[in-house]
């Protein structure tokens, strides 16, 4: 039987060696601890997130390979281009940081609930006023139609979740937040967990042991910390 590894209480900087994940379920690391933003932080400069459900303990991933953006990689249709050509779609950063997380953890079709509680919810939104945690929005005439949110640790971004209110809304906040990234020298974007739709829009799968080696090198240059309001953004 396998002893998953539990958190230290006080140590929140500690976790395992993300090679030391399991392949079944592909990359669980280790439970315990909490969301503070000090281990949050941490852990993103590892390689390593959180993702749970409500009725479960925290428990920490590494999974391999890891789905990741180059950000200056993100495809979007011909059709899509087309139509943003011909809408009134606007996108901002950092204005409506909680209103996207709830949007990303409401129902969605064929999805009995969301790993996305309460609990994260507190997490991420201090987080973001600590100027870590950054949301992209996507407008159309005062609505809110599309957006993503995610923690930036050095020059690595690594992305939550993302909603759409309106076709194509979570893919420009995606393709609108990593011009903005690209242009900062971010060259990454994690996306977590391969799924047809990333790879789609240019998701590529790398190497655990390799990203893990980025990400800590990323995450120890300087980033672009505070609040990302003050910054323009473009449709893509």
């Amino acid at each position: 039987m396998i002893r998953l590894p539990q958190l230290h209480r006080t140590r929140v900087s500690l976790f395992p060696d993300p090679e030391t994940a399991l392949q079944d379920p592909n990359g669980l690391l280790a439970w315990g601890g909490d969301l503070s933003p000090e281990r949050l932080l941490a852990a993103y400069g590892q390689g390593v997130f959180p993702w749970f459900n409500a009725d479960e303990p925290i428990l920490w991933w590494s999974p391999d390979p890891r789905c990741v953006f180059r950000t200056d990689g993100v495809h979007l249709s011909r059709s899509l281009r087309k139509q943003l050509r011909q809408s009134n779609w606007q996108v901002t950063a950092d204005t409506s940081f909680s209103r996207v997380m709830h949007a990303c953890a409401a129902p969605r079709d064929g999805q009995p609930g969301t790993w996305i509680g309460d609990d994260m919810i507190a997490a991420y939104e201090e987080l973001h006023r600590r100027g870590h945690a950054h949301s992209v929005e996507v407008w159309d005439r005062g609505s809110l139609v599309g957006g993503i949110y995610g923690v930036a640790v050095g020059r690595l971004f690594c992305g939550e979740s993302m909603f759409s209110a309106r076709s194509g809304g979570s893919k420009v906040a995606l393709a609108a937040l990593c011009n903005l990234l690209h242009g900062w020298g971010f060259p990454l974007l994690d996306a977590q967990v391969t799924n047809s739709h990333l790879l789609s829009m240019g998701a590529v799968e790398v190497p655990r042991a390799e990203f893990v080696v980025q990400a800590r090198r990323l995450a120890a240059m300087p980033g672009v910390t505070g609040s990302w309001v003050k910054y323009p953004l473009a449709l893509p």
